[in-house]
């Protein structure tokens, strides 16, 4: 079983490898070699989690060298719980850019470029969730930073290359202060191994721990956009292709949520910045939601949303007892799924009407049930409507916050139910505009095409639009490349492969309810196991 636990990171960078010689000669053996890998993962994901839960965590240790010489590599509930749940929803985002690009008609670079920064990404994601020391915990991050890069420049239109090079400026401070945390960890304790943190940083000065834990919270919290250090992520996330954005905001802000959930359970022991945890996830809930409010193109108002429900998470670690951390690993685990379930819808409505702009849409849920009903079942679901996950979730997270009988605990849980209730008005709103009113005039119709005229050298201007009527086609900028396309609307119909990976997400976020007892049993089981500390200590040492 240990042989088993390098796979998830190794099998995608293999596959980068291949997909990069198949290039855009083999593009459909290009598309098959990352499905099937990422299904592979998949199923290597599961494997782990279910002999996680029964057996507890479990170690390699690269080159069979021990601590503190080697790579360490630990798979324990959490870590396995949250490389299913990426590898779920990397799969089913991959499936719709495959729709994409062959409903784009898309066969040239940059789409040959996609698949294996992808793969990259998804091998970065994986090392975080199971590396066994910080200095691989820096690796990861890296290698989601180099991957991220590309994908969010594809196509080099202006938008996204002034997005890539914001999320790419404040990720490369974020890693210079990584790099020293690093450092000065290492200083401190003579090793940078988790488990041997754990007992170490227990026998140092409270202020040099204090100072550790402080300048790791920093850069994980730039990473999972925890307010105040989340301006960057509204403006870096809606200008990327849709599949981009919804791995983006669906995953990769959970991976440092992650990075706080590890090092506050292992390292940091006893909250001693519970309370500053607990202010900035008030800040995050109130701040994120009234922006959300306040916009009127559907994917900011998802970025906001992401940022006000970071909060959640925030708010259950910041408690620090067994409800709390439940609460936020179950909010984790749903809000990957839910929020890239959005996404994918916005990209759907954005290939469907040429926009993302409520004011400029409208008449949705008749023209296309399957969208309305695509969007409707997360949105309920985000906003915490019983009995689905995420009402589970602020449910424990307000228990434990009682529990808890603080005064800061107890304004945490009325913040948290007045954020749901906006949070549910905001998707109303979403609902109201795009779907149930008539379309507004001037509104794109069938039968008409989106023009993108090249007025300078620098090619098409994406916020350059022009409309004329025409017999069939209609021209949208919702493409991988970047640049305008046109698909034929003879019918209603969306790309069906777009469509059924979508689908896919909301039935696996409708499981999370259907499973109810069951899952909030592992997310229980990973709490417990997360406060114990001495299982994965055990594991790691061989004590």
């Amino acid at each position: 079983m240990n042989a088993l636990v390098p796979l998830p990171v190794l099998l995608p960078l293999l596959a980068a490898g291949s997909e990069l010689v198949l290039g855009t000669r083999y593009p459909r053996a290009q598309r098959f070699v990352g499905v099937a890998v990422l299904t592979a993962v998949l199923g290597l994901s599961l494997t782990l989690l279910v002999a996680a839960d029964s057996r507890g965590p479990i170690v390699m240790h690269l080159g069979d060298f021990a601590p503190p010489l080697g790579i360490t590599l630990v798979a324990d509930r959490l870590s396995a719980l949250m490389l299913t749940v990426s590898a779920a929803v990397t799969l089913c985002v991959l499936v719709y850019s495959v729709g994409q690009g062959m409903a784009d008609r898309e066969e040239q670079s940059p789409l040959a470029v996609f698949h294996p920064a992808y793969m990259v990404l998804v091998a970065g994601v994986s090392c975080t969730f199971l590396a066994g020391d910080l200095v691989n915990l820096y690796v990861g991050f890296e290698i989601m930073l180099v991957a991220s890069f590309v994908l969010l420049t594809l196509g080099g239109t202006a938008a996204r290359l002034r997005a890539g090079a914001t999320y790419v400026l404040v990720s490369l401070v974020s890693s210079m202060v990584f790099f020293t945390a690093v450092a000065l960890t290492y200083a401190a304790a003579g090793t940078v191994n988790l488990a041997q943190l754990a007992v170490r940083l227990a026998e140092l000065p409270i202020g040099v721990r204090t100072l550790l834990e402080a300048t790791l919270l920093t850069v994980f919290a730039v990473k999972a956009a925890v307010f105040p250090l989340a301006a960057w992520l509204p403006d870096s996330y809606p200008t990327t292709p849709a599949p981009v954005t919804a791995v983006f905001a669906g995953l990769l802000t959970k991976v440092g949520v992650y990075c706080v959930l590890r090092t506050e359970t292992l390292l940091f022991p006893g909250n001693r910045l519970g309370d500053l945890l607990l202010v900035a996830a008030l800040a995050s809930l109130v701040v994120g939601v009234l922006g959300a409010v306040a916009q009127t193109d559907l994917k900011r108002v998802l970025s906001f949303v992401l940022i006000s429900h970071i909060g959640y998470m925030i708010f259950g670690i910041g408690i620090g007892t067994r409800a709390g951390l439940g609460g936020a690993i179950v909010y984790v685990v749903h809000h990957i799924t839910v929020q890239t379930a959005l996404f994918l819808v916005a990209g759907l409505i954005e290939r469907r009407t040429g926009t993302t702009e409520l004011t400029r849409v409208g008449g949705l849920a008749a023209a296309v049930p399957a969208l309305g009903a695509l969007f409707l079942l997360p949105a309920l679901n985000l906003a915490g409507i019983p009995p689905m996950s995420g009402f589970i979730g602020k449910l424990e997270l307000l228990r434990a916050g009682v529990a808890d009988a603080g005064v800061l605990a107890y304004v945490l849980v009325g913040a948290a139910s007045l954020t749901s209730l906006l949070t549910l008005y905001v998707m109303a709103k979403v609902w109201n505009l795009a779907f149930w009113r008539a379309a507004p005039a001037g509104a794109a119709e069938r039968g008409t095409v989106l023009e993108e005229p090249d007025t300078d050298d620098s090619g098409p201007d994406p916020d350059d639009v022009v409309r004329r009527p025409a017999p069939a086609g209609q021209a949208v900028t919702a493409t991988l490349s970047g640049r305008a396309i046109t698909v034929t609307t003879t019918t209603d119909r969306l790309p069906r492969t777009m469509t059924w990976a979508t689908a896919a997400l909301v039935l696996l976020s409708l499981a999370y309810t259907v499973l109810g007892d069951p899952f909030t049993a592992v997310t229980g089981r990973a709490a417990d196991e997360l406060l114990e500390r001495s299982p994965y200590i055990e594991a790691v040492l061989g004590q």
